[in-house]
């Protein structure tokens, strides 16, 4: 049997073992914790659910189909497809759109196309910027970000550039 399947039943005992053993209260230890991660849920709540709600307006009025019909033919040129784009974009603000995104490329072009392998790598070598900015900035108050999202945005085009020029690299 595998490490990895012990895992988390020996954590699962030796932390309150080693607990005990020294002494600490574990339940209210606990319970402090918890009422701890309410208060930082309260504080990133209303930063998040904007967030998510801009994300949703944006996919639902179709401004994300017009910017990629309208930089399509530009894309086309450096080879890449344009059907790629708006999982560029979701990326930035929701890992769950984006997911779901990708698995629209892959149902509709297969998992092995170039641009199934090439949402995957997307998927997979870019981060939600505008998440982390809401949720992480959010939650130590952090409230002049204005560099932060220059370099997570320059951040997540490298990683768009990289993701295309590795799977054209590899899979060509």
């Amino acid at each position: 049997m595998a490490l990895a399947d012990w895992a988390i039943p020996l954590v699962l005992v030796l932390v309150p073992l080693y607990a005990m053993l020294h002494r600490v209260e574990v339940y209210s230890v606990f319970c402090r914790g918890a009422a701890e991660g309410l208060q930082v849920l309260l504080q990133i709540l209303p930063g998040l659910l904007g967030m998510l709600m801009a994300v949703e307006a944006l996919r639902c009025s179709g401004a994300m189909d017009m910017l990629a019909a309208w930089l399509g033919p530009l894309l086309e040129d450096l080879g890449i497809p344009a059907e790629v784009l708006p999982l560029a974009l979701i990326r930035s603000f929701s890992g769950s759109g984006a997911l779901g995104y990708t698995a629209g490329l892959i149902g509709e072009f297969g998992a092995d196309s170039f641009i199934g392998r090439l949402a995957a790598v997307m998927q997979g070598s870019t981060d939600t910027t505008f998440y982390v900015l809401a949720v992480y900035f959010g939650s130590v108050g952090v409230v002049r970000y204005r560099h932060a999202v220059a370099a997570g945005l320059l951040a997540d085009l490298a990683a768009f550039l990289c993701a295309f020029w590795l799977t054209v690299l590899v899979w060509g």
